[in-house]
């Protein structure tokens, strides 16, 4: 049995037939099939079937993949520990940026990208958008090394470390003439204010949207959403047109404009965008390299009350 058996019955299986697997691979579909055929015979069953439109892989070819590629990952393993050791960085490294992040942090991380690329330029770095809900299960699951994500919590769940890098206060954004205003109490607006009247969100799945479904499940109602985008900003342009009240991060509010800010009493939801990655740390040097770039960039934000928050 040899290790580039092993890689084209993975690639295969992936690929969902010879063709595509040859394609990926840069090799010719006739070799591929082979020495797929010869590792099948070599194990005394069949690993694929090749009867419908697509290759599949039989029963045994299904409790074989995952060994197969427990197998190339170690070889790869193997090929990165020593390059570590010799201060040659390569591999792949995946990265979540949650989708409407603060700007700031885009550049941030945009810029660091840059230059890490720059400094170890056979590092693969594949930048993936999504809502933290989704990235929170691909780092549990070792599709992303890395994450920028919201999140509701200061303390990661099991499994996961976090550096909080943002935490602020959710507001509500009103447009000037909005009768909520009056709702105000000494310039906070009792989170129960808002039972029943039409909310402007972020998406399902966002941290910030967390945040503001917990907060309202604490004051004994369901918030009503009648509009959602991924982008703050844009939440509270809407929210100045008069289309609701927009529960955004303060920030966002600020750089908005022509709208009344009112801060909550009493429960107060926080906005938090935090770095996070699986608690044993990623498995290659060149994640590992990156996220100690990330974790010095991106800084660690200050908890409510001045007190740094506290890196798990």
């Amino acid at each position: 049995m040899e290790l580039r058996q092993l890689q084209y019955f993975v690639a295969v299986v992936e690929e969902g037939g010879f063709t595509r697997a040859a394609a990926r691979l840069h090799l010719a579909q006739p070799g591929i099939s082979a020495q797929v055929r010869q590792l099948e015979r070599e194990l005394g069953q069949p690993l694929l079937d090749r009867s419908g439109r697509s290759v599949t892989p039989t029963e045994v070819g299904a409790a074989v993949l995952p060994y197969a590629r427990a197998a190339l990952a170690a070889v790869a393993g193997v090929a990165q520990t020593a390059a570590e050791f010799t201060g040659l960085l390569r591999g792949q490294v995946t990265l979540g940026l949650v989708a409407g992040a603060a700007p700031a942090r885009e550049e941030q991380v945009a810029a660091l990208l840059a230059d890490f690329h720059d400094a170890h330029p056979q590092v693969g770095i594949a930048l993936t958008e999504d809502s933290s809900e989704h990235m929170l299960a691909a780092l549990r699951s070792g599709e992303l090394d890395v994450a920028l994500l919201g999140t509701p919590d200061a303390e990661p769940p099991a499994g996961l470390a976090f550096q909080i890098v943002a935490d602020e206060p959710l507001v509500a954004a009103v447009a000037p003439d909005s009768p909520l205003a009056a709702a105000a109490e000494g310039g906070r607006l009792p989170l129960a204010a808002l039972r029943g009247r039409p909310l402007i969100s972020l998406p399902r799945g966002t941290g910030t949207r967390a945040a503001l479904e917990r907060a309202c499940a604490a004051a004994g109602f369901r918030p009503l959403i009648a509009f959602e985008a991924a982008a703050p900003q844009l939440l509270a342009r809407l929210a100045a047109r008069g289309l609701g009240v927009a529960v955004v991060p303060a920030g966002a509010a600020a750089e908005a404009g022509g709208l009344r800010t009112l801060e909550f009493g009493g429960v107060r939801p926080r906005a938090r965008i935090a770095l996070a990655w699986r608690a044993e740390g990623p498995a290659g040097p060149a994640a590992r390299a990156l996220l100690a770039r990330l974790r010095e960039s991106l800084g660690t934000a200050p908890r409510p009350g001045g007190r740094p928050a506290a890196e798990t």
